[in-house]
């Protein structure tokens, strides 16, 4: 069965993303005009990962999906990026899809892992 994960590493300090929260959600409707349904909201561990993933089972099905990702509060500034979406599709629910982040104050930067 295929499932949903992610992570997060603070590329400024060289170290994972630890307390970051971070929202799940389901989206409906038009690319761009995209209504969502909040499926998860988890904060990322001392290792910057979340302790089960944000999907699997029967709750991971095909779609579009978004994580906010709520770096701000992590860096303690919001001089710049405060929360960082990324939407993305889910295709093939028999697959494992990973959704990293790597990120500092003032970019980031996303890919499908493995």
């Amino acid at each position: 069965m295929g499932r949903l994960t992610t992570h997060v590493l603070d590329t400024a300090q060289g170290r994972p993303g630890a307390g970051i929260r971070i929202e799940l959600y389901q989206l409906d409707g038009a690319p761009g005009r995209a209504n969502g349904t909040l499926v998860a909201t988890v904060t990322t561990n001392r290792d910057g990962r979340t302790d089960a993933p944000l999907l699997e089972g029967d709750k991971f099905r095909a779609g579009a999906y978004e994580l906010l990702f709520h770096i701000g509060a992590y860096f303690r500034t919001q001089e710049f990026l405060d929360v960082v979406p990324v939407r993305f599709r889910i295709a093939d629910s028999d697959q494992h899809y990973h959704v990293p982040l790597l990120c500092s104050p003032w970019s980031y930067t996303t890919y499908r892992g493995s």
